[in-house]
């Protein structure tokens, strides 16, 4: 008996049919990201994309065809977009036009030229007289709101050998730290926030740091690995970035992107 009920109860579910759900507009995607609190950051990105177009306006820089046709020619390689029917499939996921997506080339390629016509001849004067500053650090971090917790666990970290995995798990804000068991990532030094780089920059590798107060909290943070410095093209980008993005503090506007 209890197996009959079972089948039908299974038959009468599969008679049922889900609701149709149609592709959502534009509007609708605009309602989730205010809805789910996304918006702020989604709008310092256009504003941020503004001030390149102005700036690049008040420079004469501009892309050529040749260049746009490059970048466009890479990107395809790189997300093996080997075909031009490929590619029409990939722009239709990503809900754009070909327009879209050239627009995107189009500004990222901009801000590169932006960065490189401010500060490129800086670079290596820059490097030689301040080489300690672009190191590179690993390290795990735990975020809390008020010092007697941050006290707390640098007490539980330097004196009980408490695990860091543990207890950023348990008590840390910072939403990619407790995900992660406390791991951070791998940072360029001064890229991270100011007070945080000047606290960690003679720091040894295994040593944690006591708790470092910033407008976000108190940071707790193990030093888990410094790497050595090498003006290679990537850090080369890393410092024509830094200094792009303290002239902009300097002129007034803060960062985009947050540690």
């Amino acid at each position: 008996m209890q197996k009959v009920l079972e089948q039908t109860e299974l038959q009468s579910l599969e008679e049922q049919t889900l609701p149709e759900i149609h592709a959502v507009t534009d509007d609708e995607i605009l309602a989730y990201l205010r809805s789910s609190g996304k918006i702020a950051e989604v709008a310092a990105q256009v504003e941020y994309n503004m001030l390149i177009l102005k700036l690049c306006k008040k420079f004469d820089i501009t892309i050529s065809d040749e260049e746009l046709q490059a970048a466009g020619n890479e990107f395809r390689q790189a997300h093996n977009l080997l075909s031009a029917s490929e590619t029409q499939n990939w722009l239709e996921q990503q809900r754009i036009t070909a327009e879209d997506w050239a627009e995107g080339i189009r500004v990222k390629l901009l801000e590169q030229k932006l960065k490189e016509h401010l500060f490129g001849e800086q670079v290596d004067s820059d490097y030689l007289n301040n080489r300690k500053q672009y190191k590179q650090v690993a390290l795990s971090q735990i975020l809390v709101q008020n010092l007697t917790d941050a006290l707390k666990i640098f007490h539980a970290l330097r004196e009980e050998n408490a695990s860091f995995c543990a207890l950023a798990i348990e008590y840390s804000k910072g939403k990619k730290s407790k995900e992660r068991g406390g791991f951070a990532g791998v940072h360029f030094l001064p890229k991270l926030m100011p007070e945080v780089a000047s606290a960690i920059a003679d720091a040894n590798e295994g040593e944690v740091v006591r708790p470092i107060q910033t407008k976000l909290g108190y940071h707790i943070i193990r030093i888990e690995k410094w790497f050595p410095v090498h003006l290679n093209e990537s850090l080369r980008e890393e410092v024509i970035d830094s200094l792009f993005q303290a002239w902009l503090r300097e002129q007034g506007i803060q960062q985009i992107a947050g540690w």
